[in-house]
């Protein structure tokens, strides 16, 4: 009765990977009850999910082939393109897609590259290209990851210009460079070549700067923003939602989802009760809707 803070299935997001390779569910070692899905099998996930309560699901692609240019995430027969269609086909859940190209890439980054350099600016209309061709598969938000400066802006045009101009877009505003992320380099085969990702993406010691990245997204065009990972960053959750009062989403990653299953798998923890408490505090921390591989798992619940 005096709880100040409550969770529903529309708060949350369930993220899918799709697997163009394979032809039936392939268990994610590094993250113990996720799946890589098929093409042939995304479309009834999606069903189970929206069955279960759950309204949105968000879709990162494997594709068939990788080159340097990332060109299967453009390309209009794609993984994400086919897999946004099925699901749009049989069901009504809003359908997010992630748009960054490490998982397109041969090297593995979110940009291209010239040698051991990023190029930041080359990249952003093959992003506005992706963005694209998402909507024309019916995608209802498109979520620029990759951290490029001025992507949002290159995005809001690209969308604007073929006439998709009611597509929100929601972007990881404040992405940290962070040690978290890793079972998702597994579970989407994103792992880079060289180097690491600390050029674009934000330094953990720094909450000033995630502010100013905030700001910079909205005022290019921004419908909704995001802070990632969310547990180890809920003081900078708070501040976005409170200083820009927009739509904020929190994203508990691959890492944080892993620690918890771990630590029940050997009886350290009660895994039900450690995700529904961590939930409930990105929730209090202002969050509007969180990512989670839980989103399933609490759906299951009916609470």
């Amino acid at each position: 009765m005096v709880a100040e803070t409550g969770l529903s299935c529309n708060d949350l997001v369930q993220p899918i990977f799709v697997d163009e390779r394979i032809s039936e569910p392939k268990a994610i070692d590094a993250m113990p009850g996720q799946f890589r899905l098929s093409l042939e099998s995304v479309a009834a996930e999606a069903q189970v999910l929206e069955d279960l309560g759950l309204s949105a699901v968000l879709l990162f692609g494997l594709p068939a082939q990788k080159d340097e240019m990332g060109s299967a995430a453009y390309d209009p027969q794609g993984i994400i393109q086919k897999a946004v269609a099925a699901i749009k086909e049989t069901t009504n859940l809003i359908v997010i897609t992630d748009l960054c190209l490490c998982e397109y890439t041969s090297h593995g980054h979110c940009g291209l590259v010239k040698g051991e350099k990023i190029l930041n600016d080359e990249t952003l209309p093959i992003l506005g290209e992706t963005a694209v061709s998402h909507a024309l598969a019916g995608a209802d938000i498109v979520a620029p990851s990759g951290m490029m400066d001025h992507m949002v802006q290159a995005i809001r045009t690209a969308l604007d210009l073929d006439g998709y101009t009611d597509t929100p877009i929601l972007s990881y505003s404040a992405k940290y460079a962070s040690t978290f992320y890793g079972p998702f380099r597994e579970a989407a085969e994103s792992g880079f070549a060289w180097g690491d990702r600390k050029g674009y993406q934000m330094n953990p010691a720094n909450f000033s700067e995630a502010l100013w990245e905030v700001q910079l997204d909205i005022e290019e065009g921004a419908d909704m923003v995001m802070v990632k990972p969310a547990m180890p960053y809920l003081d900078v959750l708070r501040a976005v939602k409170d200083m820009f009062a927009m739509p904020t989403a929190a994203y508990q990653v691959s890492g944080e989802y892993s620690m918890i299953a771990a630590a029940a798998a050997r009886g350290w923890l009660d895994e039900r009760a450690a995700f529904m408490e961590s939930l409930t505090c990105i929730k209090r921390a202002g969050a509007d809707m969180i990512i989670t591989y839980w989103a399933k798992e609490y759906a299951r619940l009916g609470l």
